[in-house]
């Protein structure tokens, strides 16, 4: 049996009852080290579940993903992710491929950015299609999160952007960092969609006890620290009057 566990997005206290069930009766436990940041340690988590978690980078995530379908053909085997476990294609993947080896696969889900952004006051419904943002040093001529953005912007609808991560490296991108390379992209194309003047929401570790969230124009939110990692920048649409009273209690 293979199980997609969702971890939340603080510590190890963010398990549910049902997935913490599971893990504790389970043989092998791999937890997904590259689309996140727990605000806890490996060791933190093993000492919670009383389990040894083995760490699953990209490559094993996904070239690695036959073996750990392999293995749940005969052992109980989770793959633990922070936040929800479907939130991002690698995971799809792992049931995909669990499926068509009628492997018995099931999804314990958790609370995601995706759900956790609401907590600026905006709506969730009145959000377009997300975006990522990486390192400019591995895409250098970058315009995909613009491009979102502006077609989210002429329909009006919010933008939520997430931001590039290197655990293994203890490389995180900074708010600061995503609004630069918008900038630079802005440069290129002289298109007027990111401006000194655009209105933004800098997000940093949402959903956890310590979240950050801070709104303004462009030039003074590029300015602000917002501490430890994951940040995450979005940059509202056509906006209600209530989401814009909520947004002022972060200025």
């Amino acid at each position: 049996m293979l199980y997609l566990i969702g971890l939340g997005l603080a510590d190890q206290k963010d398990i549910t009852v049902k997935g913490l069930e599971i893990i504790k009766a389970s043989d092998i436990i791999y937890l997904e080290n590259y689309t996140s940041l727990l605000q806890c340690t490996v060791q933190d988590l093993e000492q919670f579940y009383n389990k040894k978690i083995i760490l699953a980078d990209r490559n094993i995530s996904e070239q690695g993903s036959e073996k750990i379908v392999s293995e749940a053909k005969d052992k109980e085997v989770c793959f633990l992710v922070i936040g929800d476990p479907m939130s991002a294609t690698t995971h799809i993947e792992l049931l995909r491929l669990a499926k068509e080896q009628n492997v018995p696969v099931k999804v314990i889900n958790n609370a995601s950015v995706l759900t956790a952004v609401g907590i600026t006051g905006l709506q969730l419904y009145k959000f377009g299609k997300t975006t990522s943002i990486p390192f400019i040093e591995d895409h250098p001529n970058l315009e995909t999160p613009y491009n979102v953005l502006k077609e989210n912007q002429s329909l009006g609808l919010h933008t939520l952007m997430l931001l590039d991560l290197k655990p293994e490296l203890n490389k995180f991108m900074t708010v600061n960092q995503a609004i630069e390379i918008l900038e630079n992209i802005e440069s290129r194309k002289k298109e007027n969609i990111v401006t000194e003047n655009t209105f933004v929401v800098g997000c940093a570790r949402l959903g956890t006890d310590s979240p950050m969230i801070k709104v303004g124009k462009l030039s003074e939110v590029k300015n602000i620290d917002f501490g430890k990692a994951p940040h995450c920048l979005i940059i509202p649409g056509k906006m209600h009057f209530t989401e814009e009273e909520v947004l002022e209690i972060y200025r």
